[in-house]
């Protein structure tokens, strides 16, 4: 009996180190718990994971590269409602491998720069990486206002562009929509030369106040459904805009 007595007080005795280092201030789990408790607080501002029972309506995203090397999304962008449930089908039409992440723009500074060190493959609700001509979704439940991000977080990738801005936020007032059309300056221009093909039009145009450029000749690019509106030595009045470093026509008149 002494002898059992004596094995089992010398065997709690040898495994209570290993439990203390477990649990004692900078051991590893609890640097994993804390970790974890930073990314589920960046998650929930971003938003959380949905269902497809609560979908309220889906967005079809595509990745791809561009004969000018840049990397993209398209859309460039989202305008989404607080509580909102997105589906986003998400379609790598490129030749590289690529990702979609949704987060806040900090949290991707963050993992990018993790990234940059070594090739991690994300797998979390927010994301999901495709091969060339993959397809797949994510569901994200937009709980809170603010400005977010979607990004390919891959090594170069975010540099060349794949990322752009997430808008969460009730839709203006009708009184607050006119007064934002009211304050959009127009400039006048003729369309010399179509190239829908290419995506670019080229306009002699008057000065561009917005972009403080004078009058003169330029090529610009612009959406199918701005091309289809458009026509050989048509006047128009227009707004245009730097998109991804590009002067591109996004209004029409």
């Amino acid at each position: 009996m002494k002898n059992l007595l004596l094995k089992t007080a010398i065997a709690f005795t040898l495994s209570a180190p290993a439990f203390a280092a477990g649990s004692h201030s900078g051991g590893h789990d609890e640097a994993k718990v804390d970790n974890h408790a930073a990314d589920h607080a960046a998650m929930m501002l971003v938003g959380k994971p949905g269902t497809a029972e609560d979908v309220d309506r889906t967005v079809d995203v595509i990745m791809r590269e561009t004969e000018d090397g840049q990397m993209i999304f398209e859309p460039a962008s989202f305008d989404i409602k607080p509580g909102e449930t997105i589906r986003f089908k998400v379609k790598n039409a490129g030749e590289l491998e690529h990702e979609f992440v949704l987060d806040t723009i900090e949290q991707n500074v963050v993992h990018k720069a993790l990234m940059a060190k070594m090739d991690m493959e994300h797998d979390d609700p927010n994301s999901i990486r495709l091969d060339a001509g993959g397809e797949g979704e994510v569901i994200w439940t937009f709980a809170n206002e603010g400005t977010f991000e979607f990004a390919c977080l891959m090594p170069g990738h975010y540099e060349s562009g794949m990322h752009g801005p997430i808008t969460v936020s009730m839709e203006m007032a009708p009184a607050d929509m006119q007064m934002a059309q009211a304050d959009v300056e127009y400039s006048t221009g003729k369309i010399k030369k179509i190239d829908a093909k290419a995506g670019k039009v080229t306009i002699i145009h008057g000065p561009l106040a917005k972009l403080d450029m004078p009058a003169m000749t330029m090529v610009f690019r612009a959406d199918e459904e701005m091309i289809a509106k458009m026509s050989e030595g048509q006047d128009i009045e227009f707004v245009a805009d730097r998109v991804k470093g590009k002067l591109t026509v996004t209004e029409m008149k």
